[in-house]
């Protein structure tokens, strides 16, 4: 049924005369009967007794009116809470995003956003990872879309947006380029290059000290940004291990990027403050969740 055949019912239900319930309606008479005897054939009987003196419900037509009432006024109900939880949700939204493929969700979860809450101004920066959290801390940052998750006091691990498999950075030149897969056992023999500035249980779960089999693995964190990170592995100074994504982004001449076979798939998540939770940072976590969820095709 679509809403202007529940309405014209319900309206002339209540007011029990055509012309009353075409001018509350504010269409004609002959539309209300019209979508009235449409109504009526679709359910395969009359809802309304007719005769030049009155008009009335049939048994079947009070009986609908009284199962229809309750869903509509669910509706309306839900209508009017909706058009308040937009209402209240104004300000501006602080957004930061770690990787190129980050922000190209949050740019179009931004667009979106923005249509349905216009009272709100978004603002998009990219993070710094030398310093992951600290925006979220400081109040700069009200919601990041980063590699997830963290152990920062009081910062919230939202939910995870989507996940990419691992790889592992190399000079195209190093012992391991030429392979279709490498595993973390492969690790040991070189210098692992990392990120300085890390929280500790990321770093751990990022990096590890040791292959399956004990050996251990030398970090060398010295990396500051991502460029770095390019220019170490570019000059032979060690491995990393990164998105596989990366290479759509940071393909050059000198690297490769081969597939790590068995370290856990690479997390993105919403991360923001504990004490920052408004309306509006809820509104875009719901917003971008529905997206990143429609991207994966889940129903």
């Amino acid at each position: 049924m679509e809403r202007h055949e529940i309405e014209t019912f319900l309206a002339l239900a209540e007011e029990l005369h055509f012309a009353r319930t075409a001018e509350r309606l504010r269409v004609s008479p002959g539309r209300v009967s019209q979508t009235i005897k449409k109504l009526e054939r679709r359910i395969g009987g009359p809802l309304f007794e007719r005769s030049s003196r009155r008009v009335a419900l049939t048994s079947v037509g009070q009986r609908f009116q009284d199962e229809l009432n309750v869903g509509y006024a669910l509706v309306q109900q839900a209508i009017h809470n909706a058009t308040e939880a937009t209402r209240n949700v104004t300000g501006p939204v602080r957004l930061a995003f770690s990787s190129p493929w980050c922000g190209a969700l949050m740019f179009r979860a931004a667009d979106q956003f923005r249509d349905r809450y216009p009272g709100c101004e978004v603002r998009i920066q990219e993070m710094s990872l030398a310093d992951s959290f600290g925006p979220l801390t400081a109040g700069e940052v009200d919601l990041q879309l980063s590699e997830w998750p963290t152990d920062e006091p009081g910062i919230v691990n939202g939910p995870v947006l989507f996940t990419e498999p691992p790889a592992l950075l190399t000079p195209r030149n190093h012992p391991l380029a030429q392979r279709d897969s490498v595993s973390l056992e492969d690790l040991a023999p070189y210098p692992l290059i990392t990120f300085s500035g890390l929280s500790p249980g990321f770093y751990d779960r990022r990096y590890p000290h040791r292959t399956p089999s004990g050996a251990p693995i030398r970090h060398d964190p010295v990396a500051m940004t991502f460029h770095e990170i390019l220019c170490y592995i570019g000059e032979g100074k060690g491995v990393t291990i990164l998105s596989a994504r990366a290479e759509q982004y940071h393909s050059r001449q000198e690297l490769t990027y081969i597939p790590l076979s068995d370290a856990p798939p690479v997390e993105y998540g919403l991360l923001w403050h504990a004490g920052r939770d408004t309306a509006a940072v809820r509104a875009f976590v719901e917003t971008i969740s529905h997206l990143a969820k429609s991207d994966r095709g889940e129903r």
